[in-house]
């Protein structure tokens, strides 16, 4: 690779970060991220910027406002230090799910931090598994989305059977789970719910065939886990042997933990674009697998002005 390469891990997935690292082969920057005694965040490069091409390895997870400022404050410091290229690398956007405007006089947040992030000087986004797709139009700079499809369709070809079925947990995601569906040859089933309020959600019914099946809920993201489990429990309801979900982001906030730990789920497995606590990583029901060498190749394919997209043919 050009050796005016260079990357920066924030403080919200130093351990993504570091897997990166050691994938690329490319030492993270000295940077220092500390606070004032009231909280404002101080950001120092220990590095010469000047010309290079930076790759800034930063989730907007959870405290999200704590780290998408962060980001910001990195981005705006290698912009005044004359880096040439800043990339931002985004594993899990915040914000993600106000991308429109759902009922009267709420903001499109998604949008607003599209607009920060690019007014601080990103030259360019590395995603993943944004939550709606139109996402990538909020930003005026180029976006590079990526899907965890690949790393979570290995794990399911080592489980592929033939009464296996992949469940969308909504319409919205029939898509998702469609090319997962046409890559291991197998039916798809819809669940048909109904959301009354942000984090509440009544799983209806189900559109298609699961009875006799092992079946594997595709997702996105869990957050409370409350679609997930209702949904699981609908389908076992319905005659399925096995429940199992899939999903990119493990958010896991609130109760989401007790409600997959006590639910009919025989596994959830996620990705680490998000760090899982303590409890999530000890949990017997959570599997991890890592995307860093999915977004360590992306990262080397732009710097080396390859296609990225080729990585999903």
């Amino acid at each position: 690779m050009r050796n005016d390469m260079m990357l920066i891990g924030g403080n919200s997935n130093p351990v993504l970060a570091g897997e990166i690292s050691e994938h690329l082969g490319q030492p993270l920057s000295l940077t220092q991220i500390r606070r004032f005694s009231d909280g404002e965040i101080l950001v120092e490069l220990g590095e010469n910027m000047r010309g290079r091409d930076i790759y800034v390895i930063q989730s907007t997870c959870a405290p999200v406002n704590d780290n998408l400022m962060e980001l910001l404050l990195i981005i705006d410091a290698l912009k005044r230090a004359s880096a040439n290229c800043i990339n931002a690398v985004i594993p899990y956007y915040g914000y993600a799910r106000q991308d429109r405007k759902a009922a009267p006089r709420v903001p499109i947040s998604a949008k607003l931090a599209a607009d920060l992030i690019t007014v601080a000087g990103a030259s360019r986004i590395l995603g993943m598994d944004l939550h709606a797709g139109q996402i990538q139009g909020f930003f005026n700079i180029p976006v590079d989305h990526l899907y965890a499809a690949p790393v979570l369709l290995e794990y399911l070809r080592g489980r592929k059977s033939d009464d296996l079925v992949l469940v969308s947990p909504d319409a919205g995601g029939v898509e998702r789970t469609r090319y997962f569906a046409k890559h291991l040859d197998v039916p798809i089933a819809i669940v048909d719910k109904r959301r009354d309020a942000p984090n509440v959600a009544q799983a209806m019914n189900i559109v298609g065939e699961v009875k006799g099946r092992v079946a594997v809920i595709i997702d996105d993201m869990v957050d409370t886990a409350g679609t997930l489990t209702q949904a699981a429990g609908v389908i076992q309801e319905l005659g399925a042997v096995e429940v199992l979900a899939c999903a990119t982001h493990a958010v896991f906030s609130g109760p989401a933990l007790d409600r997959i730990e006590k639910s009919v789920l025989s596994s959830v497995v996620v990705t680490n674009t998000i760090p899982l606590s303590e409890r999530a990583r000890n949990s017997p029901k959570i599997k991890v697998m890592s995307v860093a060498p999915l977004l360590g190749e992306a990262i080397r394919r732009i710097h080396q002005k390859d296609s990225v997209s080729s990585l999903f043919v």
